[in-house]
């Protein structure tokens, strides 16, 4: 992938022959759905859906010093996993205000962070300004493709063997339809499922492989807007949307990750103060009735006032 395509991911051809719906979505060029929404979401929820995911970032973290500066970066406590597992974290300035949620995936011999599309840029110039020396950070967006196989039929209709013992937010490298992979077992959906990190240049073998192998078990080709649904329907959270820099982890309902005994980070002291205080506001999710769909800006009544 050249410079010239950066927006567009290795899989784009491939997505506009299966007919998908091409919008920008954080500057890149991905499918907002297929055949239809609807289908692609009960796909997931049924059997599995295929999804490219190769527009967030991904970033090599190097160097002897590397976790401690992991550690005083992010609010969540790594020393709590070890290398082959990932962890869900969040990135916050001095204020407590949330930069980025993201996963650290902890590998023998770097950490890769993953981050939101739109953030990217942003969150390289945050970490790279923060970097001690001795620690290396390396973007590896555009070499190192992502696709993801999430349903509850992953694992068996996923061409690789011996997975069926890697744990949730585990992760390893595996031969996936004969294609060298890190293969993790996470999502965005709700549902059991795998994350690859595939080369570039090798992740279209990988993708129609998938295809063809599961198509016939009613695996289908997922887009934008079956991953916002499904990560709803699951109650997880979409920067940008739930939460931005204005909002701190406790409002989000995001505080489980923060992890004040591990020692200092950035925005500790004013997240202790958000805890001892109380957030003054907070994200909830409201389960609608059978009917109209709440759309983004809808008002919410509750007796009859806003």
């Amino acid at each position: 992938m050249t410079a010239s395509a950066a927006s567009r991911t290795p899989l784009y051809q491939r997505h506009v022959a299966l007919g998908g719906r091409m919008v920008d979505f954080g500057g890149w060029e991905l499918p907002q759905q297929y055949t239809s929404i609807r289908d692609e979401h009960l796909a997931v929820r049924k059997v599995a859906g295929l999804f490219d995911i190769s527009h967030m970032g991904r970033f090599r973290v190097t160097g002897a010093e590397a976790f401690d500066f992991l550690q005083r970066l992010l609010t969540n406590d790594l020393s709590r996993i070890g290398p082959g597992r990932a962890q869900y974290n969040l990135m916050c300035n001095e204020q407590g205000g949330i930069l980025d949620d993201l996963v650290v995936y902890w590998g023998e011999d770097a950490f890769i962070v993953v981050v939101n599309a739109a953030n990217r840029e942003r969150d390289l110039e945050w970490m790279r300004g923060h970097v001690p020396t001795g620690v290396a950070i390396e973007d590896r967006t555009v070499e190192l493709a992502l696709i993801a196989l999430q349903g509850p039929k992953a694992e068996e209709l996923l061409p690789a063997g011996g997975l069926g013992d890697l744990p949730y937010f585990g992760f390893r490298p595996a031969k996936v339809a004969g294609v060298g992979a890190l293969v993790s077992r996470t999502g965005y959906t709700g549902e059991d499922g795998f994350e690859l990190f595939v080369d570039s240049e090798r992740v279209g073998d990988v993708w129609d492989a998938i295809l063809e192998s599961g198509t016939p078990a009613g695996v289908l080709p997922a887009g934008l807007g079956a991953r916002d649904a499904t990560r709803l329907e699951a109650a997880l959270r979409l920067y940008g949307n739930d939460m931005d820099e204005s909002v701190n982890p406790y409002e989000a309902g995001l505080g489980w990750t923060v992890k004040p005994a591990k020692g200092d980070f950035i925005g500790n002291q004013a997240l202790r103060k958000v805890k001892a205080d109380g957030p003054k506001r907070m994200l909830v999710g409201l389960q609608t009735s059978p009917g109209d769909i709440a759309r983004h800006g809808t008002a919410v009544l509750r007796r009859g006032a806003k």
